[in-house]
């Protein structure tokens, strides 16, 4: 299951994050979502996820949604 299946609110643990652009890999690592940490959707917008991690919340894209296991 990915991160655009997530239920509002309701805190995950990242299981991996599926995604061959290193790059993107970095970006994620850099937010603070790799494996074993927990995340939260906050909200979802016309294909933007605000998202919750550590103590920060940033907008990501669907792409990027999906590439991250939960």
């Amino acid at each position: 299951m990915n991160l655009t299946d997530a239920n509002l609110g309701e805190e995950y643990i990242v299981k991996d994050i599926v995604t061959e652009d290193e790059e993107l890999d970095a970006f994620l690592f850099t937010l603070g979502c790799y494996s074993g940490e927990p995340v939260t959707v906050v909200s979802k917008l016309r294909g933007s996820y605000v998202i919750s991690v550590k103590d920060g919340r940033y907008n990501i894209d669907k792409n990027i949604a999906e590439a991250i296991l939960i």
